[in-house]
């Protein structure tokens, strides 16, 4: 995995399915999920806050490899224990399990 984070290519825009995606200098396509109705310079906000957190993202994505790197071998493979991590942190953040604490 690339250890720079993917810029932004193209100018973010709405597919058809209602979800704000963007080309990285990559050249894959990226979907950062369904907004709500939003206009040209809300979704500029949205994008510089995305862009504020890369730092905040690559270190996640580090400890995330380090965490990977730890807990993986013989009895739990590489993909298993990203599976697990994902759905572990999903469940940790999501917002319907939260006790009204934000």
């Amino acid at each position: 995995m690339d250890d720079q984070p993917i810029t932004p290519h193209a100018v973010p825009v709405f597919d058809t399915e209602g979800n704000l995606t963007y080309t990285g200098d990559d050249g894959r396509r990226y979907v950062v999920g369904p907004l709500p109705e939003l206009d040209e310079a809300q979704v500029d906000q949205v994008m510089q806050r995305l862009l504020a957190g890369q730092g905040l993202f690559a270190d996640l994505e580090s400890l995330a490899n380090q965490w990977l790197g730890q807990v993986c071998g013989p009895d739990l493979s590489r993909a298993a224990a990203l599976a697990l991590l994902l759905s572990s942190l999903e469940m940790a953040l999501d917002p319907a399990d939260d006790d009204g604490v934000s």
